[in-house]
């Protein structure tokens, strides 16, 4: 039996990657094929969670452009049927084409779940099946969080400092000098436990609406309709939790640092003496979480994002706005 060829269009960035590791694909032994020739095609082939349909016709034309008889994309947008409903993945059968969604897989073990996919939707389509379009819904309530997990970690938050290098840098030496500031260790010593959460809670919360804003990273529905306001509200909720898990990471890193530092040029005799108290080496680490705070504010806001691919990275309605771009200029 002649091999099947199996093509792969995945979305730029993290759907290649993925995807790339699955063109040594094997079919099952009861498969119909004995063999599978994979190929990968690495450029953006869906705008937005609502055109499913408007996918797979792409799909096809992939198909036919390049000789294959099946292919499958695989694409970090969410998608959804025309009944509201998250999907893992959707397949026409008539086009011998499916789509299947990242997101969806829940963002752990993404590899191996979206390896065991994509083997099913080919042995599947390979098949004799029905003509009629397949919607494969995730179950039950969690459908959405599920969604909104894999596209948080998708966005993969823990990268995020490397945009943010020089605000490190600056709110490091802000740090640095506050640390070894009198005035600041009266400051910190007169605050209250709750004073001091809310001194973190809003320097996190302040730089979090500045990236917002400056990297105008705010989705907005292109038009009314449900499928719209709701992409926009996943978008904007993933947008927020990625950018709280980044600063809260960059935030522990600069108080360990100034920890340090405090542990290391500090003598708690001095700021006894200077504070008209006993200071006891506990006491540092209270006037590190003030300064923290501070120095994020300080020295944060002071500068300007080094890298707009990092924040890029870490928005999903950023990396929308470059497929569209992209796809506009392949149809000029």
């Amino acid at each position: 039996m002649e091999p099947i060829r199996v093509g792969l269009v995945a979305d730029p960035a993290s759907p290649t990657t993925v995807a790339r590791r699955m063109t040594d694909l094997t079919p099952p032994l009861a498969a119909a094929a004995d063999s599978w020739i994979v190929e990968l095609v690495s450029e953006p082939f869906t705008l937005g969670s609502e055109d499913v349909d408007v996918a797979l016709e792409r799909l096809r034309a992939h198909a036919e452009q390049n000789g294959w008889d099946l292919v499958i994309g695989v694409t970090e947008l969410p998608l959804r049927d025309d009944d509201g409903r998250y999907l893992l993945a959707a397949i026409d059968p008539r086009r011998q084409s499916a789509v299947l969604s990242l997101p969806a897989l829940g963002g752990f073990r993404v590899q191996s779940r979206a390896r065991h996919a994509v083997r099913g939707l080919v042995d599947g389509m390979a098949e004799p099946a029905s003509p009629e379009e397949q919607r494969l819904p995730l179950p039950g309530l969690s459908a959405r969080g599920r969604v909104l997990l894999g596209m948080v970690l998708a966005n993969r938050p823990w990268l995020l400092a490397a945009g943010l290098k020089s605000a490190l840098v600056a709110a490091l030496a802000t740090g640095a000098v506050a640390t070894i500031e009198p005035t600041v260790w009266s400051l910190a010593s007169s605050l209250s436990g709750w004073r001091l959460v809310a001194a973190t809670v809003a320097s996190i919360t302040i730089i979090i609406a500045w990236i917002v804003i400056d990297g105008r990273l705010w989705d907005r529905p292109d038009d009314d309709s449900l499928q719209a306001r709701e992409r926009s509200r996943l978008y904007n909720t993933s947008t927020l939790l990625t950018l709280t898990i980044g600063i809260v990471i960059c935030y522990l890193a600069l108080y360990v640092v100034n920890l340090a530092w405090a542990l290391f040029v500090l003598d708690t005799s001095v700021m006894s003496e200077s504070l008209g108290r006993t200071v006891e080496v506990g006491d540092l680490f209270v006037l590190t979480w003030f300064v923290a705070s501070a120095a994020t504010l300080g020295g944060a806001l002071g500068t300007g994002l080094e890298s707009d691919d990092a924040i890029r990275a870490a928005t999903y309605s950023k990396r929308e706005e470059e497929r569209r771009a992209r796809l506009a200029d392949e149809r000029a």
